[in-house]
């Protein structure tokens, strides 16, 4: 049986995690509960979609220790350039303190990496942190290698191994991700990330941050270790 790390193993991960809340099906209830979980156990953000912004900002109420990011053209960010910059000058007017965006894939796909920088420039000119989320399992090495270049010449704070949609994330991302960035910009490690096995892994891989919808149950699963098969927190 695998054991769950301890605490002592993972001193810092609250800080790490950016809560996902993009569910659209999302009750008012379970809206404000996600919030009020963030913040009390200090994780580092709370990521949700514009719909949810407003509600999300006004339970959180002023920007403190958990910031709040807002995902811009997710989850394959193919509409034009104008309704992104659009999309992100809202955020940007309706509290979000960060963005995490996805980019012109389809530049990439048609070899047309100006296009791809110049959406990217853009949107972090709005002037909010912008993480760039790559589709690293549907990229060939060169148009990853293209995104992250462009990505990090724009100013993005970070760039994000996936979307959450497809298979979990991996150390093996991130390691990529690392030779790439060489220290130039944060690793954002999201998709399927639901154990402390997972966490540790990805950190030591090189990720700074971890993008989950389990960030409630890993705080607690890290305060409570356990003997477990295969560590996995359900929810």
């Amino acid at each position: 049986m695998n054991r769950l790390p301890r605490q002592q193993e993972l001193p810092d991960l609250a800080p790490l995690i950016h809560q996902a809340l993009l569910d659209p099906l999302l009750s008012r209830d379970r809206l404000n509960e996600g919030c009020d979980a963030a913040r009390q156990l200090g994780l580092g953000k709370l990521c949700t979609n514009l719909s949810q912004l407003t509600a999300v900002r006004e339970r959180l109420g002023a920007p403190g220790p958990t910031g709040l990011i807002a995902v811009i053209a997710f989850p394959f960010g193919a509409i034009p350039t104008t309704l992104k910059q659009a999309q992100a000058e809202w955020a940007a007017e309706h509290g979000a303190e960060a963005l995490d965006v996805v980019p012109d894939l389809t530049a990439l796909a048609e070899d047309r990496p100006n296009a791809f920088a110049e959406e990217l420039a853009i949107l972090i000119n709005v002037g909010l942190p912008v993480t760039v989320i790559l589709d690293m399992a549907r990229l060939e090495d060169a148009q990853l290698k293209l995104a992250v270049e462009a990505a990090i010449d724009a100013g993005a704070e970070a760039v994000q191994t996936s979307n959450g949609f497809g298979a979990a994330t991996t150390a093996r991302h991130v390691e990529q991700l690392r030779s790439l960035t060489r220290g130039r910009c944060g690793i954002k490690a999201a998709g399927g990330v639901h154990t402390l096995e997972q966490c540790q892994q990805l950190i030591e891989a090189g990720a700074t941050a971890l993008g989950t919808s389990s960030g409630p149950q890993l705080m607690q699963a890290l305060r409570t270790p356990i003997a477990s098969g295969n560590g996995r927190i359900d929810g």
